[in-house]
């Protein structure tokens, strides 16, 4: 049985026999700024994580490397039951760009049993990447078909509203969660159209 640095040390030449020069170099052309990125396809990485257990400390060390493969793989190898909010809170405070917070969500955040209870909070946060997250929990969930109570569709509309007038990555996910939220009934696409048209 490996520790977990023996099997983090694994992984690592794993990643290194995957790797991919012409996709690293593009990404850090594009200002993803890693201390260390493969260029590793997300494909190639879903057939890596096959081969880990799905675990709590592994993924919680292979967090804290500041590698782009290892961040995307934790959100992959990490148990649902066991990722607390407040541990949630210290990887959004962490993310270090919008990729790694595209695929935690989809791969983890919106898992999790308090997911919609999160996406609320993060959505009124002055931080950019909690309200990004925010809004991409909250596109996964209108996708899945969740329907927000009627307070709950107020906040969402009003938050969206705003951030319209955020950074770039705050409003491409609320732009995201607008449009998957008019999918939901005609009511919905309504009121999503009346909020992007304002920004039209």
């Amino acid at each position: 049985m490996m520790d977990i640095q023996d099997t983090i040390r694994k992984i690592k030449t794993d990643l290194r026999l995957s790797m991919n020069g012409v996709a690293s170099a593009y990404m850090r052309e594009n200002g993803m700024d890693y201390k260390l990125n493969f260029g590793v396809e997300i494909p190639r990485l879903r057939e890596i994580a096959r081969d880990y257990p799905v675990n709590h400390k592994l993924a919680q060390a292979l967090w804290k490397e500041n590698i782009r493969e290892c961040k995307l793989l934790a959100a992959m190898l990490q148990p649902v039951d066991s990722f607390h909010p407040e541990i949630a809170e210290i990887w959004v405070e962490q993310m270090p760009t919008v990729e790694i917070a595209q695929h935690t969500v989809m791969n983890l955040f919106c898992h999790l049993p308090y997911a919609s209870q999160k996406a609320y909070e993060w959505i009124a946060r002055d931080e950019d990447m909690f309200q990004v997250c925010g809004y991409l929990i909250l596109a996964r969930l209108f996708m899945q078909g969740m329907q927000p109570n009627p307070r709950a569709a107020d906040e969402f509309l009003d938050q969206a509203r705003a951030a319209l007038h955020a950074a770039p990555p705050v409003r491409r996910a609320a732009v995201a969660a607008l449009q998957k939220y008019q999918t939901l009934d005609e009511n919905a696409y309504q009121e999503g159209e009346a909020i992007l048209q304002e920004e039209a």
